[in-house]
Order: structure tokens, then C-alpha cells, then sequence
């Protein structure tokens, strides 16, 4: 049976540090084993990808192996996408993402910094990263430095975590009891490293198979929708459809919902001049 969710606190005066030890640490640890098993776009990702306008140029980011970078496959190249994340053995292997002898542009970074001049890119996509961020304040940080990316007039962004809800398919039970109604949940989700894998010094042994515990936050039914009003408020954004007032600036949120055990919304910024 495989080790099971189990619930947390951030317990660290520091959440960076928690983090650290909890994220980052681990992702660099089982980058080629985590890799393996990620190699299926989901399918609103793939659609929203495919709808953006060709020559456009999008910002990938917390890119882990760079599944995301290649597409759209049916317009190879139309679109392109700079991937970016904190960990070095991910991006090694987003390099090469999709194959065919094509590099792709990679960035090591963190999602909360501000590395980009506003408005640098047309799009950008946040998937099933915001939810390693320990605090409501970091996540909230995370969605700002994503709309800030986009341009203010045509700027698409969709963003992608991980739900307390759980669909019949999901391989996690998460530990409800103890879920708040608009707060989610934190947990440790429990990475095995199966036989035949590098066997990193760092994991928990158990008499099968190393474990590593990684650090989640689990998002409840709304959250993820309130996050990127408070973000947008914060930035002096209006959040609702383009309006006719003359100087004002906003996000529209296109579409949210649910989709196989996560929480999505995607949105476009807009400005009357």
C-alpha cells in the first residue's frame, strides 16, 4: 500500500526555509524520477495553449521538466514559452523537452521574484506550482508576479492547483476533517522512490522503498478564484469584464472550475486607454 497524505502545519518562522526543506530539496532529488511520470499535458493546458495567437510569447512558470514548453504540437514553433523554476536538475531536463534537437530557452529562478520587465510576455501558465508556496501571502505574491508578466492590454494566464477535492482516479486520499471550508488544507504528499531508481541519501527508508514528504497546500472549492481577486485588488485591478471608463486597468477571469483533482482559473488583463 502506498504511504499515505498526511495532514501538517507550517511550523517554521521562516516558510522560504520551509520550502526549502519540504520543496526544493526534495524536487532536486527525484528530478529524473518525477520526470518520468510527467510526460501527459492535461487537456485544458493543451487546449489553452492552442488557442494563443502564433508569434506570441509566454512565460512558463515553476516548469519543472518542461512538458508545456513543446506545445501546441499540431503548430510546432507558432508560440514560444521561456520555462521557469527553482530547481537545476528539472530545467536540465526541460531543456531538451519534446525532443527533435530543439533547446529550449530555460530560466533558474523563483516564482515570487520579480524577474521580468512588466508586460514582458503575451501569456503565462502557473501549473500545480502555487500550491508549494507555505503561506496565503507567498501564493498571493506568486498570482501578482504572474499578472505583472502579461501585458496589461492582451495578457492571457491560466493557473493550475492541486484540489482537496480528490476524483476516483486520484492515487491521494486527503485527510478532510480537518479542512477548513475556505482555507483548504496543508499536507505532506509522500513521493516513493520505486526499485531500479537512484536511491537519494535523504529520504525517509521504510523496509520497501524511500519515501520523500512534499510539502502542499491543498486548495478548497473558491479559493484559488479569491487568491487572484485579492492579487488583482492589490495591484489597483479591476477584476470583472472590460469596462468603458477611460484610464482603467483590470483582469477578466475567463473561466475557473475543476478538472481531475485540481482547481484552475484562467484570466486576461485589459486596459482602456
Amino acid at each position: 500500500m502506498a504511504p499515505a497524505v498526511t495532514a501538517t502545519a507550517v511550523d517554521d518562522v521562516d516558510p522560504q526555509i520551509y520550502e526549502d526543506r519540504h520543496v526544493h530539496a526534495v524536487y532536486d532529488e527525484i528530478a529524473p524520477h518525477f520526470s518520468s511520470t510527467r510526460y501527459k499535458p492535461w487537456p485544458i493546458i493543451a487546449q489553452f495553449l492552442a488557442s494563443l495567437p502564433t508569434g506570441w510569447v509566454g512565460l512558463d512558470s515553476g516548469t519543472g521538466n518542461g512538458k508545456y514548453l513543446p506545445l501546441p504540437t499540431d503548430r510546432p514553433g507558432s508560440v514560444w514559452t521561456v520555462g521557469l523554476d527553482r530547481s537545476r536538475n528539472l530545467l536540465s531536463i526541460a531543456r531538451t523537452a519534446g525532443g527533435n534537437n530543439v533547446i529550449r530557452e530555460v530560466v533558474w529562478g523563483d516564482v515570487l521574484e520579480r524577474s521580468w520587465r512588466d508586460g514582458a510576455f503575451d501569456y503565462a501558465i502557473s501549473i500545480a506550482t502555487i500550491h508549494h508556496l507555505a503561506t496565503w501571502e507567498r501564493r498571493k505574491v506568486a498570482v501578482q508576479r504572474l499578472i505583472q508578466a502579461i501585458s496589461p492590454t492582451h495578457g492571457r494566464a491560466l493557473i493550475y492547483v492541486w484540489a482537496v477535492e480528490q476524483d476516483g482516479l486520484s492515487k491521494r486520499s486527503i485527510p478532510r476533517d480537518q479542512v477548513l471550508q475556505t482555507c483548504g488544507q496543508d499536507v505532506f504528499v509522500p513521493w516513493v522512490v520505486t526499485q531500479g531508481q537512484p536511491q537519494p541519501k535523504s529520504a525517509v527508508h521504510t523496509s520497501t522503498a524511500p519515501v520523500f514528504k512534499r510539502y502542499y497546500h491543498m486548495f478548497t472549492k473558491g479559493e484559488l478564484t479569491s487568491l487572484v481577486h485579492e492579487a488583482a485588488k492589490e495591484l489597483e485591478l479591476t477584476v470583472g469584464a472590460k469596462g468603458d471608463a477611460e484610464g482603467k486597468r483590470g483582469i477578466e477571469i475567463v473561466r475557473d472550475g475543476w478538472e481531475r483533482s485540481n482547481y484552475y482559473v484562467e484570466l486576461r488583463r485589459w486596459e482602456c486607454r
